[in-house]
């Protein structure tokens, strides 16, 4: 069971690198498109109501970070290894949106949310916890890209929220689902409850 999971791990992995190629050509168009000359957020309405949605999904990428921070000492093997290139990516998602913001004449204002108590005392709570913001990134990158106006923002929108449906994958294996139940949904939308995990109470019996 573990070594199955561990290949399904690994194979996942290696589908990453292609999120972070097109999480750099996201990053390149933020470069060339948003920085270029005219009027920056604090005189250009369209700038500046992209950059409130830009500092919106930062403030749920910290949260996310926030969330993989608390529940990675829970964890072990194949699944730590996955959970802390989870929390890079989610990282590199930060500076990204940094950069975007930025590029747009704006000012990053944004901040983790405060994680829900109690924390996790398992690993399956550990991960419950990352699901669920991981969810809440994916479904805030959707909103957001819908909301945009500027065509680089829109396509790093989209490209956080493939991210994070990978993410969601893997979570979902390392949570006890199988490969079928694991697959995303035609249209992920960030509600997807995860697997469902025995409570405290169930798994002390």
């Amino acid at each position: 069971m573990g070594s199955k999971r561990s290949k399904c791990l690994s194979r996942w992995r290696r589908d990453f690198g292609r999120a972070a190629f097109f999480l750099a050509t996201a990053l390149a168009l933020l470069v060339s498109g948003c920085g270029r000359s005219g009027h920056g957020a604090e005189t250009d309405s369209e700038k500046a109501a992209d950059v409130e949605v830009l500092n919106v999904a930062l403030a749920q990428e910290l949260t996310t970070i926030a969330a993989y921070e608390r529940g990675l000492p829970l964890l072990r093997g194949p699944i730590l290894a996955a959970a802390r290139e989870f929390r890079g990516q989610d990282q590199a998602h930060v500076d990204a949106l940094t950069k975007a913001i930025r590029g747009l004449g704006g000012e990053t204002d944004a901040e983790a949310s405060e994680l829900e108590a109690p924390r996790p005392q398992s690993q399956a709570e550990a991960l419950v916890l990352a699901y669920e913001n991981e969810n809440a990134a994916l479904a805030q990158a959707q909103d957001g890209s819908a909301h945009l106006q500027f065509s680089a923002p829109r396509v790093l929108a989209t490209s956080l929220a493939a991210s994070h449906a990978q993410h969601l994958t893997i979570l979902r294996q390392a949570l006890g689902a199988g490969l079928a139940a694991s697959v995303p949904e035609p249209f992920e939308s960030g509600d997807e409850p995860p697997p469902s995990v025995p409570t405290r109470a169930e798994a002390s019996k």
